[in-house]
């Protein structure tokens, strides 16, 4: 809470007004036992994690799905933590748990999307508003996670815990799932098209081993194609490299060369 010194507005001046002083001990103690009944009424907010996005070409992630549990007066909170791609993936899992425990009384879920974790979504699944959904979602946000989404089945004990006691119990389960998967650190890619005469074959597979360039996928019929993927914020370097190693001159050099003839990249 703040306090302020309020204002006196007349013709002549405008002044601050000095605050009471208190008359005596008595009054003191008074006072003080009033302001400790209105902070057991009205407690400090919740405060929940706030994420700083920034565009990147590296986010963390998980490497596999994990599970968690948290108990509180008979209920029984039991998470669920995925590594998903898209939204039509983590709705299969809120599916698939709404199955298996449908005996539950709810299924609470949050989901964050894009490198940047631009795209997101939490839901109380009937929980008082945002005792459930935003709790889990901090949790997320916590640990700077992304293409993750985490649901919390909730088994209700009979016994009601309020709203501070809904935001603990969902965090906790939450954050105990997150707490058990490996977490790793994932680059986007841009993807090119190599599309080669065979006869360009063996010079386009030295450069690709001495770049050590990443092969997503190969194709030879009638003629050559590889798909490659490169980090996206080395792509135009790299590219560079890779057609200096098939010229085989300088970067410097390569620069002022087209690609040679036979041999087509694009992007996918």
């Amino acid at each position: 809470m703040f306090f302020r010194h309020t204002l006196i507005f007349n013709k002549q001046r405008c002044a601050p007004r000095r605050p009471r002083m208190l008359r005596n001990s008595r009054e003191h103690l008074h006072d003080s036992h009033i302001w400790k009944a209105f902070a057991t009424f009205f407690p400090k907010p919740t405060t929940f994690a706030t994420r700083t996005t920034t565009v990147t070409d590296a986010y963390r992630s998980i490497a596999a799905p994990s599970t968690g549990e948290f108990k509180d007066r008979g209920s029984k909170f039991i998470a669920y933590a995925w590594p998903v791609r898209s939204e039509a993936e983590a709705l299969e899992h809120l599916e698939g748990q709404r199955k298996e425990h449908f005996k539950a009384r709810h299924h609470c879920f949050a989901w964050r999307f894009e490198p940047d974790g631009s795209r997101f979504r939490s839901n109380d699944d009937g929980e008082p508003s945002g005792t459930a959904g935003r709790p889990i979602l901090g949790q997320i946000d916590s640990l700077s996670l992304t293409y993750v989404m985490v649901v919390v089945v909730r088994y209700f004990g009979g016994t009601l815990l309020g709203t501070s006691g809904l935001i603990n119990a969902y965090r906790e389960a939450a954050a105990e799932a997150l707490r058990n998967a490996e977490i790793i650190e994932c680059l986007v890619k841009d993807v090119y098209r190599l599309d080669f005469d065979y006869a360009l074959m063996p010079d386009v597979m030295n450069a690709l081993k001495k770049l050590e360039l990443e092969v997503l996928r190969q194709s030879f019929e009638d003629r050559g194609q590889i798909d490659i993927g490169i980090r996206q914020s080395e792509t135009a370097a790299t590219l560079l490299r890779f057609r200096a190693q098939l010229w085989k001159v300088s970067e410097e050099e390569a620069e002022g060369v087209g690609w040679p003839s036979g041999l087509t990249v694009s992007a996918v």
